[in-house]
């Protein structure tokens, strides 16, 4: 049953405009009110026992985010993967899982996404112990005050938001079209303030001017979502599914850790991870019909850009995509 909320139930059409509003206010849709008013409209949740039998990676499950995301597929009976970089954290989490969810099925994966050669070697690994991924959920992330680079020199937060999940799932992309699977680039709202154009891809790796942490991590924010248009649209009629998302603002150590002031001010209205990571599962678990540019927040599909912003740059976008298959060599 769903919970009460703070509207009556309305018309279609004002559902519709109540949801718009709510994104376009932006502190009203992304905080913690957006979930507590749209549960009162959007679709049901998964069944039950939905996921039995399915197999997901989770990439960055060992805080924040990740750790909801994999708690709640596991709740719904999937085998999840637990990826992280650190072994101890990796193993810790999976500990407190399998208590926390009665007969649940955890497998320690341990890579770093931001290395390629690590990603090359743990993806075709993963591809000789399991014939079928029905999930694939791009949550690991990043944020440096200064530039910093990968084991391959290539800009870090570049490398773990862009570069090392298109090379994991190409190198996946077998498993996945055996399910039919879904891959989930986690964005984040912060993306709407970041633009590609033509001349971006001349830098891409951030190498000129001043290094601004907060911007290089929205851009590569919105680099994951043309990524995962341009795999959907290369997936298209295989069954796969490949969809950004931006969970909102969520409460994370990331979040207190880069963003103090805007933690301190939005702190109070903050979403938790578990918010944060719905739309996620729900992705995965329902599968639910998407059309371009397949990008998702509180189980809607949502606009790229705002209204008085200009569409993407076609040109920037054919750029990223051509530099992201050459720096991984997987077209």
């Amino acid at each position: 049953m769903r919970p009460l909320g703070l509207l009556a139930p309305v018309g279609q059409f004002s559902q519709r405009a109540l949801d718009v509003a709510l994104d376009r206010s932006v502190v009203l849709g992304y905080t913690s009110i957006g979930p507590r008013v749209r549960r009162t409209l959007w679709p049901a949740d998964p069944t039950p026992g939905c996921l039995q039998g399915k197999r997901v990676v989770v990439t960055g499950a060992t805080s924040g985010i990740g750790e909801a995301i994999a708690r709640q597929l596991l709740e719904l009976g999937a085998t999840v993967h637990l990826l992280g970089r650190n072994a101890q954290k990796v193993a810790d989490y999976a500990r407190d899982l399998r208590e926390q969810v009665a007969n649940s099925e955890v497998v320690e994966e341990v890579c770093d996404v931001s290395d390629l050669d690590a990603v090359r070697a743990w993806a075709g690994d993963l591809s000789g112990r399991i014939e079928v991924l029905h999930g694939l959920v791009h949550n690991a992330g990043t944020m440096t005050t200064r530039r910093e680079e990968s084991a391959q020199g290539h800009e870090l937060g570049l490398a773990a938001h862009v570069l090392g999940p298109h090379l994991m799932t190409r190198i996946l992309r077998d498993r996945l079209l055996a399910a039919p699977g879904t891959v989930v680039w986690m964005s984040s709202g912060g993306m709407y303030g970041a633009r590609l154009h033509a001349d971006d891809a001349d830098d891409i790796e951030y190498r000129r001017g001043q290094y601004d942490g907060v911007q290089a991590y929205a851009r590569t924010k919105r680099m994951q979502v043309v990524m995962a248009q341009v795999w959907a649209d290369a997936l298209l009629g295989t069954g796969v599914q490949s969809v950004s998302m931006h969970p909102g603002w969520v409460r994370t150590p990331g979040v207190s850790e880069h963003l103090p002031t805007f933690d301190k001010v939005v702190g109070p209205l903050l979403r938790e991870p578990d918010d944060g990571a719905d739309t996620a599962v729900w992705l995965v678990a329902k599968r639910p019909p998407s059309h371009p540019p397949y990008f998702w927040h509180d189980r809607a599909q949502r606009p790229t850009t705002f209204g008085w912003q200009r569409a993407e740059d076609v040109t920037g976008r054919d750029r990223l995509r051509d530099y992201v298959a050459a720096a991984t060599d997987a077209p």
